[in-house]
């Protein structure tokens, strides 16, 4: 079933699906937007990470996910915390993975212990293909105000936004805006300066 047209669009989507399923909330303006506050929401995102028929879209699913983001967001944040890892880690046993031969070659499946941890258990698990092959690339925006995480793929690993068009573009007319009103001359009293006549002395300066 295909998600509500009145289901919000995220600003980032694309990234893998730990760090997508984080980017399930961010910030619009000064208000705080969650994808996975409905049903309608979860088949969009079961839908952006191309899980849809792989995984249940019920209030089971929606549980185990917004749980392991959770789980997931203390990760990000504060690499190696012990009980977010236990936590992760208690996610991971609902599934198990098999491996077997056959006729085409080596073939890998997973089992779950029950069909609404199925999607969680990717996110989870995606998570920790990332710590294995890009610990140090996984990132959150340099924005202080922005919350998207994103794995920086860049060649020199310099990323710093989640989006150029958005927080990047802020970033940099911020600095210019402060480059601009920095260098704005003032006018202010000072000794040996230009009488004004009225027994104002003035001198034009740059401001710091």
């Amino acid at each position: 079933m295909a998600a509500s047209s009145t289901t919000p669009a995220r600003p980032l989507v694309g990234e893998p699906v730990a760090l997508d399923l984080l980017n399930t909330r961010w910030i619009a303006g000064s208000a705080d937007r969650d994808l996975l506050e409905t049903l309608d929401g979860l088949r969009r995102w079961l839908d952006d990470v191309d899980l849809t028929g792989r995984c249940p879209a019920d209030l089971p699913t929606l549980a185990n996910l917004v749980h392991t983001r959770e789980i997931l967001d203390r990760l990000v944040d504060t690499p190696g915390n012990p009980e977010a890892a236990e936590a992760l880690n208690a996610v991971l046993a609902h599934g198990l993975v098999r491996r077997s031969l056959r006729s085409g070659g080596p073939e890998e499946t997973v089992e779950f212990d029950h069909p609404s941890w199925a999607a969680a258990w990717t996110a989870a698990d995606n998570y920790l293909t990332l710590l294995a092959e890009h610990p140090d690339r996984i990132r959150r925006c340099a924005n202080p105000a922005c919350v998207l995480r994103f794995l920086d793929t860049s060649k020199n690993g310099t990323r710093r936004w989640c989006s150029m068009a958005t927080c990047g573009n802020r970033a940099k007319a911020a600095r210019h805006h402060a480059r601009a009103r920095g260098g704005r001359a003032v006018r202010t009293a000072v000794p040996g300066g230009r009488d004004r006549g009225n027994g104002e002395v003035l001198r034009e300066t740059g401001r710091p």
